[in-house]
């Protein structure tokens, strides 16, 4: 059996959870600290309504993990390396579902003796609320290629794909989030409406057009793909479903800007390249995230 952590049981973290809990081919632990454990054993954590009784793991413990999924927000990845040290080992595989384009490389540099594969999770929202997750099963993990995880994620049905170019899918993927997640964030849209609405999609692409030039000088091959390619990937979403970003405004939580609108800005500094469509967003979701801050403290 395949000693398994998961760290981070969020929306997707539960979803693997669920998958993962009575698996005759690895023993699941659920990383925490002991707030977190004390919440959790009052108040089980629920998947489409139905208890999950899993097994949670302290920073301490001993338990030194073949396979490690962090699917944390991003603001939680330095707080999660710090947790995981006790647990990672020579040729520890470790998957990375957090949003965005740079936590393989923060992850890689925290544990050189790991194995960090390029991975993304794409599929319907999720919506959480407190420690119940909804979910209708739809979506995959999308992962650079390697026999074991491969190996793995068939012993336990779940889905994957593996693109023939993970570069390309990871920016992919970062740009939906990129037009999705933060003008929806902004503007309280669902993925149906953003589907239908003409200024919509017009605005997409000047968010389109501005990453494009950044993804060139990243070295990201067939550029010129991607606006079939991200508004095609739009297309398949739940016309219902809300986006994590915009659940997380809903919700009065700190948002992952920072990693979206934040990254592009900051690299298109380094190129010199000008990215005001998302520097409109990046404050216009700071704006909202500061007014949540002091509705929170005002009750």
């Amino acid at each position: 059996m395949k000693k398994v952590i998961i760290c981070g049981l969020g929306a997707i973290g539960m979803t693997y959870a669920e998958k993962l809990v009575n698996s005759c081919f690895c023993d699941l632990r659920i990383l925490v600290d002991k707030e977190r454990l004390e919440k959790l054993v009052k108040n089980p954590p629920l998947f489409n309504g139905k208890a999950l009784s899993l097994k949670y793991l302290l920073p301490e413990d001993d338990f030194k993990a073949d396979i490690i999924i962090i699917s944390t927000k991003s603001q939680g990845l330095q707080s999660a390396l710090k947790n995981l040290k006790n647990h990672v080992k020579n040729k520890t595989y470790i998957i990375s579902l957090i949003n965005g384009i740079s936590s393989e490389k923060i992850i890689s540099e925290a544990f050189p003796e790991a194995i960090v594969l390029k991975s993304y999770f794409i599929g319907h929202s999720a919506v959480r609320i407190g420690n119940s997750v909804t979910q209708d099963g739809v979506g995959k993990i999308v992962i650079e290629e390697n026999d074991y995880i491969t190996q793995f994620f068939k012993e336990n049905n779940i889905d994957f794909l593996i693109p023939d170019d993970i570069d390309y899918s990871m920016w992919l993927k970062f740009l939906l989030n990129l037009f999705s997640n933060q003008v929806s964030a902004v503007l309280n849209m669902t993925f149906g409406e953003m589907k239908t609405n003409n200024h919509f999609l017009n605005f997409a692409e000047k968010i389109i057009e501005e990453v494009k030039s950044i993804a060139k000088k990243e070295g990201i091959k067939n550029t010129d793909n991607l606006k079939d390619d991200a508004i095609k990937a739009l297309s398949l979403m739940c016309n219902e479903g809300k986006t994590s970003m915009l659940q997380d405004i809903l919700a009065k939580r700190k948002t992952e800007v920072d990693i979206f609108a934040g990254e592009v800005i900051r690299l298109g500094k380094f190129y010199n390249i000008p990215t005001p469509y998302n520097q409109v967003l990046y404050d216009l979701i700071k704006i909202a995230e500061e007014k949540n801050e002091h509705s929170i403290h005002s009750c």
